[in-house]
């Protein structure tokens, strides 16, 4: 089994489920994951340093604090994905997405550093996910209480930089 073989069932808590669903049946996810990066960099292009800080709505975050939360969160999912492949069973904690928020300062920072960042975790999750070989893509751990498999963290980081893109051209005009 590969990482281009889809996850089953088994292999994904109900936390990731929606996002490794963003990933269409017979997608590459590798592909996707390289693939995104353009994705990611036309999205986040038409918004000038001036809109950096603009907010759908009272209480949302910002276009730099989404661009932020994707650093954080691809972070945190690759991890555990080196975690779990090398064979660590140690149980991973959850994570908050908002305390993480408050303490990011996002908004202080101009939004060209905040994607080159982003490009620079992606850069690094694409050559983690290449190195891997065979059974790692299979191996198991436990994160936020529940168990979940290397490949479905790759699923999953690709459906949640999916997911956040979709919410950015939907809500964020």
């Amino acid at each position: 089994m590969t990482v281009a073989v889809r996850p089953d069932s088994a292999e994904v808590p109900p936390g990731l489920a929606g996002y490794v669903g963003k990933v269409r049946d017979g997608e590459n996810v590798m592909a996707l994951l390289e693939g995104q990066v353009g994705e990611v960099r036309s999205a986040f292009g038409r918004f000038p340093e001036a809109r950096g800080t603009y907010r759908y709505a009272p209480g949302k975050w910002s276009v730099k604090e989404l661009v932020c939360h994707l650093s954080d969160t691809e972070r945190i999912f690759c991890y555990r994905a080196l975690r779990f492949a090398r064979g660590d069973a140690t149980p991973l904690a959850s994570f908050d997405e908002n305390a993480y928020a408050r303490e990011m300062y996002a908004d202080d920072r101009p939004l060209a550093d905040l994607l080159d960042e982003l490009f620079d975790v992606r850069r690094a999750t694409l050559s983690f996910f290449r190195g891997l070989r065979g059974e790692a893509w299979i191996r198991r751990g436990t994160a936020s209480g529940k168990e979940v498999s290397v490949r479905a963290m790759a699923y999953a980081i690709a459906g949640h930089t999916r997911h956040h893109l979709e919410v950015l051209a939907e809500r964020y005009r």
